[in-house]
């Protein structure tokens, strides 16, 4: 550092040493490298390169005007790196956690073409595809949980304390209950009294009900961080769901299009392409099968002919594949592959949605007329039987 310094022209004048508790919280507090921001970023790139500003000068541009203290520090190291000489994708592979093989391999294409605008191009329309398809992402998985963790907390604190409080009369009554009195008080008792203590300190069935969901997903996590085996069953159970699992496949499949088109797009071979697009995915069950892909390719089978025999691909676009590779315009095709798997995944969020509010709705309902059934039923017999 103090040579850097040196060679910019600039005398230190006064230094310490930071302590790793120090160096810790100033990290901790450091913004994050958004998607956003990588899309300003090549936006910038793009403009600068379009109007002919030297690549030296547009990188000191975005480290001086960035707002993201990370970035600007990433942005300072990549701008040293290239006056150096080293090529921008060489700099940039240098922060993998900021610029993924995606990024590294359009940029080292762009180089070897000669053509870094069509490669900033190509990431712009890639990142926002991503941004797009993280935010159906989120609302996908989000939104429900947020509505089943409030329909969940609603039904433990009705049984847990509200209905106590209605039905605990009842239990007095010198008269033989209906069944779903009976049920409701046994459901009320098992949601309001404790099952086994914690830490010295009750804890009711309500509690514990709340909380199965929370530890069941935690050991899920745990486990398919113990064994790669356990990871694989896991990641095959959830393709196996009966909503979500049709959901998880659609969106593993798009990113995986949407990232191999792109690739493709900027004049990197097949295998290579296919082999970057895999890295995308996470479900092991999907790597798998996508594995089995690049296996057929290498082979000599015909793209089409590997997306069918891999058995995660529709019809369709193992169709649209084999007209694009007849015709000599494959590039257009994986485009149009790429939107037919966008438009499936929107469809199927919002069809995942749509069909969660009448349901969590309906679990409400069929609570609240077990709550008034249960109650009123034994008041409305005792009024019947009273003598006036």
């Amino acid at each position: 550092m103090y040579n850097q310094l040196q060679s910019a022209g600039l005398e230190l004048v006064d230094c310490s040493v930071i302590s790793q508790k120090t160096l810790s919280g100033k990290l901790f507090r450091v913004k994050k490298i958004k998607i956003r921001d990588l899309i300003q970023f090549f936006i910038h790139m793009e403009q600068m390169q379009s109007a002919g500003v030297p690549l030296l000068d547009a990188l000191a541009d975005i480290r001086d005007t960035t707002e993201n203290d990370r970035m600007r520090d990433i942005m300072s190291e990549v701008h040293r790196d290239v006056s150096d000489g080293a090529a921008l994708s060489e700099s940039m592979a240098k922060h993998p956690k900021v610029f993924g093989n995606i990024y590294i391999s359009l940029i080292k294409a762009g180089e070897e073409t000669g053509d870094l605008t069509a490669s900033y191009l190509q990431l712009e329309k890639y990142l926002k595809w991503v941004d797009d398809m993280q935010s159906k992402i989120r609302k996908a998985t989000r939104y429900p949980m947020i509505v089943s963790g409030v329909v969940l907390v609603t039904i433990a604190v009705m049984m847990g304390v509200v209905v106590p409080q209605i039905v605990g009369f009842l239990a007095n009554l010198d008269k033989e209950l209906p069944i779903q009195t009976v049920a409701l008080i046994k459901t009320s008792d098992f949601f309001s009294q404790p099952l086994f203590h914690l830490l010295g300190l009750p804890v009711p069935g309500g509690v514990i009900v709340v909380l199965i969901p929370i530890l069941l997903l935690s050991a899920l996590k745990a486990l398919k961080k113990m064994s790669d085996e356990w990871a694989y069953r896991i990641d095959l159970m959830m393709l196996s769901m009966p909503v979500a699992g049709g959901l998880i496949r659609k969106i593993t499949i798009a990113r995986y299009a949407q990232t191999f088109a792109a690739l493709f797009a900027s004049g990197i071979d097949v295998v290579s392409s296919l082999k970057s697009a895999r890295n995308t995915v996470s479900n092991r069950a999907m790597i798998e099968a996508l594995e089995a892909v690049e296996g057929y390719v290498q082979s000599g089978s015909p793209l089409s002919e590997a997306f069918n025999n891999s058995g995660e691909f529709p019809s369709l676009v193992v169709r649209m594949l084999k007209v694009g590779e007849e015709s000599g315009k494959l590039t257009p095709v994986l485009e149009q592959v790429s939107d037919f798997y966008t438009r499936d995944v929107d469809e199927a969020v919002q069809g995942l949605i749509s069909g969660i509010e009448p349901a969590l709705t309906g679990v409400m309902g069929i609570m609240i007329l077990w709550i008034a059934a249960g109650v009123f039923g034994p008041i409305y017999d005792m009024i019947g039987d009273a003598e006036f």
